[in-house]
């Protein structure tokens, strides 16, 4: 392609609106328009590079045992409301009517349109496991769209779905996904870690992220250096028994003593007052969960997680109660305690035991309780691991201290087990006969924010660095000299390239050398070449790798040839081995 008559064009300045660098280079190298908030359109030379990673996607995708389908973008809510997800979505789904009244809804995602698919069309166990993928644009409606193509509204994803006859199948196919997942990544030049992730909307027994670490991502990651243990803050878990001081002799008090502590309203004063141990006390906190007050308890050291929370209470999350909300409900900021309630749930973290006494408030201003026992001085409606993973905490698997990093995420897992397929009433004869529900695994990555992470791991101040799995272009071709002899070789070089089946951007334009080198390295294609009267009296064309600083002479007789070589071999040098 000349760029004299490419679709587009750089810009020389970064936008004000580019809060990540993937955002500002797509934008400054005029690969991506914004039509409106989180929805873009892309222009060709973006797209060339989406139509590469979908070729990756496909590659591995059919070695994973997949079967290609496309599911549409518009569903009847009638679905929906069978597998229950059309009343549990919030705003997020754009509901609409169509032209007869009837409701429909815009895909957000696939997996009622797929459960249908499969209860229409597997009916043995003999058909099992099967699995099938589609790339297919989805549509929410993000309340903040940022990061340019990261968090969008409009966005094309790969999900694939499979199939199973039990739990046991579905848990030794799942790592065939994984590792297709880490294969896509590698592929295109953008190093994940494959991290525990949250259920969330979806639904299921486990999930799985795989993450691009980064500082400007917008997810936060829960990682131990010394044994690899990595997981979403949402799903992070910690080794809550390092550092607890034993009970006294094993005993605990007959019941609970009230105590003064004038003024002292955190965990902090109350601990440092009573001569006591922060892990010896009860952190008492309300939250709501729709309408409903929660009672959460947990030991003083430690944070809630909201999210661990509100999937305990089935709700998309949770909010702390107002004070006004807390005098309604009889209890006294800073000095709560689950001691003497009785009409509010009350969830408490696993943390908490019963073998021991501890420190909690009296639900009375500037006074707590000692000797309080867990299931014996107070109820306990529900228990759970509730507690938020920090920087230092104790790994849960080797004990080492975790650290804190922030990520984009490039794609999920799920092990979604009979979630859609009992309530959608998707069913399979077994051997025997007897039906049962089909037990299902999905598994998405997003196309563009995939494109976008691949800029953010190969770019520097000049521009991007694309790899050259999925380049637009392998080649920029620039042509310098205003000298007919260099002018005619840079034409007869740009045709001989294009007939060797080499994929040539062609600088053409009437510009400095200045532009045209700065638009080279702003573009980022992985190979630079340049015709001038220079290199032509050096014996030929300068060849650059971009990633690279020094570039080589290559007689024009031979350049074909060694851009080809250069091509294999920096598409070996990306590309997985066949035991990754």
């Amino acid at each position: 392609m000349r760029m004299s008559q490419r679709f587009g064009r750089t810009l020389r300045e970064k936008p004000a609106e580019a809060e990540m660098p993937s955002h500002e280079l797509l934008l400054r190298t005029g690969m991506i328009s914004k039509l409106a908030a989180g929805i873009y359109s892309y222009l060709p030379l973006a797209w060339r590079s989406i139509r590469k990673i979908e070729d990756i996607m496909r590659r591995e995708m059919d070695a994973a045992g997949g079967q290609e389908v496309n599911m549409p973008v518009v569903h009847p809510s009638d679905i929906w409301e069978e597998s229950g997800r059309f009343f549990q979505v919030g705003p997020e789904m754009v509901r609409f009517k169509d032209r007869s009244g009837r409701d429909m809804v815009l895909a957000m995602t696939h997996e009622e349109p797929v459960t249908d698919l499969a209860r229409r069309f597997i009916d043995s166990y003999k058909q099992l496991p099967m699995v099938v993928y589609h790339i297919q644009t989805k549509f929410r409606d993000e309340p903040r769209s940022r990061g340019g193509l990261v968090r969008v509204r409009e966005f094309v994803m790969k999900d694939a779905y499979s199939f199973h006859a039990d739990q046991k199948s579905l848990d030794e196919y799942y790592p065939t996904q994984c590792r297709a997942y880490m294969r896509i990544c590698q592929s295109c030049g953008v190093p994940v870690t494959q991290v525990q992730g949250d259920v969330g909307m979806m639904g299921g027994t486990g999930a799985h992220e795989f993450t691009y670490v980064t500082d400007v991502g917008e997810d936060t990651l829960i990682l131990c250096p010394a044994c690899g243990y990595a997981a979403n803050r949402e799903a992070a878990c910690i080794d809550k028994n390092a550092g607890v001081p034993e009970a006294a002799d094993g005993q605990v008090p007959s019941g609970p003593a009230k105590v003064a502590t004038p003024g002292k309203d955190t965990i902090a004063s109350v601990c440092e007052f009573l001569g006591v141990d922060p892990k010896t006390s009860i952190k008492t906190m309300v939250y709501y969960a729709g309408q409903d007050p929660v009672m959460v308890v947990l030991r003083g050291d430690l944070d809630v997680n909201e999210k661990k929370l509100a999937n305990l209470r089935k709700v998309d999350k949770v909010r702390l109660a107002e004070p006004e909300e807390l005098k309604e409900l009889a209890l006294e900021q800073g000095y709560m305690s689950p001691v003497g309630v009785e009409r509010i749930f009350v969830v408490a973290d696993d943390s908490l035991t019963t073998d021991r006494s501890y420190v909690a408030g009296a639900n009375e201003k500037d006074h707590h309780l000692t000797g309080v026992v867990p299931g014996r001085d107070f109820k306990i409606d529900a228990v759970a691991d509730i507690v938020a993973a920090r920087e230092g905490d104790p790994c849960p698997v080797c004990g080492a201290g975790l650290t804190v990093k922030r990520g984009v995420e490039v794609g999920n897992t799920f092990k979604l087990g009979t979630r859609y397929s009992v309530p959608m009433k998707a069913m399979y004869q077994d051997e025997n006969g007897e039906l049962k529900p089909l037990v299902m695994g999905c598994y998405g990555m997003g196309v563009g924010r995939l494109l976008a992470c691949v800029i953010e791991a190969n770019h520097d101040d000049k521009g991007i660095i694309w790899p050259m799995t999925v380049a637009p272009y392998h080649v920029h071709l620039v042509g310098l000299g205003t000298s007919p002899e260099a002018k005619s070789a840079a034409e007869s070089v740009y045709e001989r390239l294009v007939a060797e089946g080499i994929e040539v951007l062609y600088d053409d334009r009437d510009e400095s050398a200045g532009v045209k080198f700065n638009d080279a390295d702003l573009l980022g294609m992985p190979i630079r070449v340049t015709v001038s009267e220079r290199s032509l009296k050096r014996g030929g064309a300068e060849v650059k790798m971009r990633r690279l600083s020094e570039g080589e002479i290559v007689p024009l007789d031979a350049l074909s040839e060694r851009l080809k070589e250069i091509i294999r071999s920096e598409i070996e040098r990306i590309l997985p081995g066949e035991e990754s």
